[in-house]
């Protein structure tokens, strides 16, 4: 596989270049197929790729996009991933396109993760791009070090999609798996500052997955390309 790394003068710069980046992607699949789909992280970094995202001129109608991982709260919640791309990338032309949640506002996760993975597999699968971030303790999307069901969520035959529990969360957390971040056609990882790039250099020394999961993306077997600003 092959790992590139964009280094960026700014994150303002960086945003840019990744927002531009995931258009192109998107517009060679809707030239292509008439369709694109995309999966997007939540997190404070995401916000300003994703505004300026949602900014670029494509036919977003046929854009379906869903996130890379959910806290199990309601969409009001200023912990909702879903509220975060509600106030960024939906408020430009993006608003028009399709939406597969992962919250699906019942007690517990476990009660709505068939339909959850059925919404994914209707609308949004296999993934054109993704976009992950990357947690200092080495996570990607939801697939935390330590995470109650992460030995699954790693396996090959993986759902779409898988309710865990990540030490110190204080809700359960919804994630998409390995196979559908392997399996995207595009995928970056978007990290900011230099202990993110310390991080990073960590995962790439490790070989145990359950230890540094963000090495689903780095074993791809398609490529994968690091966008990093200070």
């Amino acid at each position: 596989m092959t790992t590139a790394v964009e280094r960026h003068p700014s994150r303002e710069a960086l945003a840019g270049a990744l927002a531009d980046r995931i258009a192109a992607d998107l517009k060679a699949a809707l030239d292509t197929r008439g369709r694109a789909t995309l999966a997007v992280p939540g997190g404070t970094t995401p916000g300003p790729f994703l505004t300026a995202l949602g900014a670029r001129p494509l036919n977003w109608e046929r854009v379906a996009v869903t996130l890379t991982d959910e806290r199990w709260v309601p969409t009001s919640s200023d912990r909702s991933n879903q509220r975060l791309v509600g106030e960024t990338l939906f408020r430009g032309p993006a608003a028009g396109a399709e939406f597969a949640p992962l919250y699906g506002a019942t007690a517990e996760p476990a009660q709505s993760m068939d339909a959850v993975c059925a919404s994914l597999e209707r609308l949004v699968l296999p993934l054109d791009v993704v976009v992950c971030g990357m947690g200092e303790d080495l996570h990607a999307a939801s697939l935390f070090p330590g995470a109650d069901k992460l030995r699954a969520a790693l396996a090959p035959d993986a759902p779409p999609a898988l309710a865990m529990r990540a030490p110190g969360a204080p809700e359960p957390r919804v994630t998409l798996t390995a196979p559908v971040l392997r399996g995207a056609a595009h995928a970056y990882l978007l990290i900011v500052g230099a202990a993110k790039r310390e991080a990073l250099a960590r995962a790439e020394a490790e070989t145990d997955e359950e230890t540094a999961p963000v090495r689903v993306l780095l074993t791809r077997t398609k490529p994968l390309t690091v966008f990093y600003a200070d």
